[in-house]
């Protein structure tokens, strides 16, 4: 008997869970190929507008796709998670997740074993593989020295897998500059990042301070020391006549003059009141007319207009003011300061340079490259280093990336799996596969055989060389910490959590229900 509506379907048992393993383990398949320094980038074409991404950032190919499998819906989720917590790692906690269903498909289809059991032999494994990591983890917080080379070779190792890899040395010392300014702070709205086409990528550079990517008005002074600066968001165009959808009727233009005179006399009023603050430079958010502009000029004030809101936000931020929209009252504004206002150019674009700010922790980030799509895969790879950066500032300890922490914690789950009775123990066994499928994906993408590597590696592991990994320049099993392969352990940790949590809510389904789509009126 059929309870359920027309169109409405339900898939139950073996089908629901098959359904659910397949989607999970496409969607790995898909973005498996751009893990790791050799992976291979994507390119991602919009149905609507036409538009292309070239990336390999796990996170945005996932984003950008439109599934209609729950199970893969669910990695998204977990990748995006992974980059709003970290930063990265998105590409390796779907395909860590995906590996884990793959062994499972196998343990409840071929040896019959319950989902249930599965869960729990995945628990122990996760378990013990976080206990593994933790103990590997090595923790330099208080040496400063130490430190910075740490997150050196955390951000070269990051950015080695991304469109900047040819020039990581440099990019990474960026990186770790910028990181270092915020003072132990996570908050990324102090890094700006400005994209501008053209030179190369190399051309790119930190420059202290903010610089927004606007032009000063025509007649004000083009550089201002020991600047106060106002940031408004206000309507700075009433010295044309305004009257909403009214008719005026006048017996002569004397009086339309009157009421433009009217009109200016206000405008005028606000740039006192504006001037009133003590202020040498104004920023507002909104078009600022012809005569409020030669009124501030007058007053020796800069003017800067239609400064967009993200830009007016920032610069409220780093410059320690805030943004006002009534002028009555100029003791309860903060006014912003910084030490030089000043006309840059960037390539052929003038740009305009606060420096000395009030928050030192400020900085900008101009990024340059060939092509709009190279520069925007700059930005997110920068982005993906600064996040895991900010993140180890915090959570200072690291491990060893380049497949040796997922050896290091396989070899940790098959010891726990001999202590584990029944059925279960194959579940642990399967966690620890779905670890080793990470240095074999890695070895498969650079094109060396990875069924040998692999083996070297775990040979490695077991005779207590804690710190191999795979040097994927020459396709070696070497030492990861001679290397200076290293990774967040924050970032590890998360991936191992988020993929085993998600591996198991896919496999507790056993019923997908799809209700029936809802009908336009009139149809």
């Amino acid at each position: 008997m059929n309870i359920w509506a027309d169109e409405a379907t339900e898939e139950r048992g073996e089908n629901a869970r098959l359904s659910s393993f397949v989607g999970a383990m496409a969607l790995g398949d898909l973005v498996k190929s751009t893990l790791g320094p050799k992976g291979m980038n994507k390119i991602l074409q919009s149905a609507s507008n036409g538009s292309i991404t070239v990336t390999n950032d796990g996170a945005t190919i996932l984003k950008s796709i439109h599934l209609d499998n729950p199970a893969a819906k669910i990695l998204v989720n977990i990748s995006k998670v992974q980059d709003d917590e970290v930063g990265d790692g998105t590409t390796s906690v779907c395909v860590l997740a995906s590996e884990l269903l793959r062994e499972a498909e196998k343990l409840v289809t071929v040896n019959h074993i319950h989902p249930q059991t599965v869960v729990e032999g995945y628990r122990i494994a996760s378990r013990a593989a976080l206990s593994a990591l933790e103990g590997s983890a090595i923790d330099h917080g208080k040496d400063e020295v130490a430190f910075r080379q740490d997150l050196f070779n955390i951000a070269r190792t990051t950015l080695s897998s991304k469109v900047l890899s040819q020039d990581k040395e440099y990019f990474a010392n960026l990186a770790v500059d910028a990181v270092l300014r915020l003072k132990g702070s996570t908050d990324l709205e102090h890094i700006q990042i400005i994209k501008k086409v053209g030179g190369k990528l190399t051309d790119s550079y930190l420059d202290e301070g903010f610089i927004l990517d606007k032009q000063i008005a025509t007649n004000s002074p083009k550089r201002i020391e020991n600047a106060k600066i106002l940031i408004a968001n206000t309507s700075m165009d009433t010295d044309k006549i305004k009257i909403f959808g009214a008719r005026v009727r006048v017996d002569g233009t004397s009086k339309l003059a009157e009421l433009e005179r009217a009109e200016k006399e206000k405008m005028k009023a606000k740039v006192a009141a504006i001037a009133a603050h003590g202020i040498t430079c104004f920023v507002n958010r909104q078009l600022i007319y012809n005569y409020p502009e030669s009124l501030l000029a007058e007053q020796g004030i800069m003017s800067i207009e239609h400064a967009d809101f993200e830009g007016v936000e920032r610069l409220a931020l780093v410059t320690g003011g805030e943004i006002a929209s009534t002028f009555d009252a100029p003791d309860k504004v903060k006014v912003g300061r910084c030490d030089v206002i000043e006309e840059i150019m960037i390539g052929e674009d003038k740009l305009i340079k606060f420096s000395g700010v009030a928050a030192g922790q400020a900085c900008t980030v101009v990024l340059r490259g060939g092509t709009t799509q190279m520069v925007e895969e700059a930005e997110r790879s920068l982005h993906d280093a600064l996040s895991v950066l900010s993140q180890t500032v915090k959570e200072t300890r690291v491990t060893l990336g380049g497949g040796c922490a997922e050896m290091l914690m396989s070899v940790a789950v098959d010891e726990a799996a001999r202590t584990v009775t029944g059925k279960k123990a194959l579940a642990v066994e399967g966690f620890a596969r779905a670890l080793r499928q990470i240095p074999t994906i890695l070895a498969d993408n650079g094109g060396f055989d990875s069924g040998e590597l692999v083996a070297k590696l775990r040979a490695k592991h077991y005779e207590g060389m804690k710190e191999a990994g795979l040097d994927m320049d020459i396709g070696e099993v070497a030492s990861m910490k001679e290397l200076g392969v290293t990774e967040s352990f924050k970032l590890k940790r998360q991936v191992v959590v988020s993929a085993s949590e998600a591996a198991e809510m896919i496999l507790r389904v056993d019923n997908i229900l799809r209700s029936t789509p809802r009908r336009r009126e009139g149809q």
